[in-house]
């Protein structure tokens, strides 16, 4: 008699021996090192950009908490860390450019509020993001495209403005974070940044 084949596997392996399950992920599988690593590797504008080295997630992670906490200079270090794990899923399932998730549908968007609920669990958030955070957070997150699509991107300004809205000044030192780093660094910037928020 044959054997039933196996359900499909649905889980990743970390490098920390960790196996996170994308259909139920739990907190405890769940390290940020993995995160850091993933997201240091995962390349934004799917490559597309210009520089010795690809602009990462990991980057843009911490290019939207540098312009949130700038525009929200009142805010506490969890929001500041919610913030900078915005885009932490895709250490694991790779940043989707934004048409693409328009053609994936609720599938992608579905994986993707699971994970960031167990990765919040895990560093002691709230496993939904306050609405007022989260759209505030995506204000940010508008600003870094616009920043990313005209500086790195070669999208010119107009279609730029189109696209992600007319972005308010920022200093140097926020804008720092646009200039692409080697995966060691960016890796080793956003677990500095971890630390001091976490």
């Amino acid at each position: 008699m044959a054997k039933a084949p196996l359900p499909p596997r649905a889980w990743q392996r970390m490098l920390s021996g960790r196996r996170l399950d994308l259909l139920d992920p739990s907190p405890l599988d769940i390290e940020i090192e993995d995160i850091a690593h993933g997201l240091a590797r995962v390349a934004r504008w799917n490559g597309q950009t210009r520089g010795e080295h690809s602009f990462s997630v990991a980057q843009h992670c911490l290019l939207v908490e540098a312009i949130a906490s700038h525009l929200n200079p009142d805010w506490s270090k969890p929001w500041r860390l919610m913030a900078l794990l915005h885009d932490a899923p895709e250490y694991v399932i790779g940043d989707m450019i934004s048409p693409f998730k328009v053609v994936m549908g609720d599938a992608y968007k579905s994986v993707e509020l699971r994970l960031l609920a167990a990765i919040h669990l895990r560093f002691g958030l709230p496993a939904t993001t306050p609405v007022m955070l989260a759209r505030k957070t995506k204000d940010a997150d508008k600003i870094s495209a616009f920043l990313e699509a005209t500086e790195l991107a070669d999208f010119d300004r107009e279609e730029a403005l189109i696209f992600f809205g007319r972005p308010k000044p920022l200093p140097r030192e926020v804008t720092d974070w646009l200039r692409p780093l080697s995966t060691e660094v960016a890796q080793a910037r956003f677990l500095e940044r971890f630390q001091a928020l976490a």
